[in-house]
């Protein structure tokens, strides 16, 4: 049987991606993207999902130079579910998405208000490099 796992949002960044690195030196940049749904409450507001995103390799490290908070991008990746035990001993569940492509929306880097500086275009989209489950630092 054929199964599929596939995400596609857009969204603006929470807050500044934040980049660190394995133990094996792999880049990895987690960062929350807030999306709007579709439609309206009762009330006729507008609700938003914010959804951890993370990134792994030479992305990782490109969405921690070129990316900031209030970054408009497009993500692509598979959903993926984290149990655990919490400090209280109550199961819980999160989710996030592994993004594999990340499009940059915003005509211009947001680093700093006066630069003009654009994201180099090989960067708008670029897939993750295969990673294994060793470079998982959980």
């Amino acid at each position: 049987m054929a199964s599929l796992n596939k995400i596609m949002l857009i969204g603006r960044l929470t807050r500044d991606p934040e980049l660190r690195y394995t133990q094996q030196g792999t880049a990895v940049a987690n960062f929350s993207l807030a999306v709007d749904r579709t439609f309206k409450n009762q009330a006729g507001e507008t609700q938003t999902d914010f959804i951890k995103v993370v990134v792994w390799r030479k992305l990782a490290e490109t969405i921690g130079k070129y990316l900031v908070k209030g970054s408009l991008v497009y993500v692509e990746g598979s959903l993926q579910l984290n149990k655990y035990e919490d400090s209280n001993n109550i199961k819980r569940t999160s989710a996030e998405v592994m993004a594999n492509t990340i499009q940059f929306l915003d005509k211009k880097s947001k680093t700093s208000p006066e630069s003009s500086k654009t994201a180099p275009s090989e960067f708008d989209h670029m897939p993750v490099d295969d990673f294994t489950t060793d470079d998982i630092p959980f």
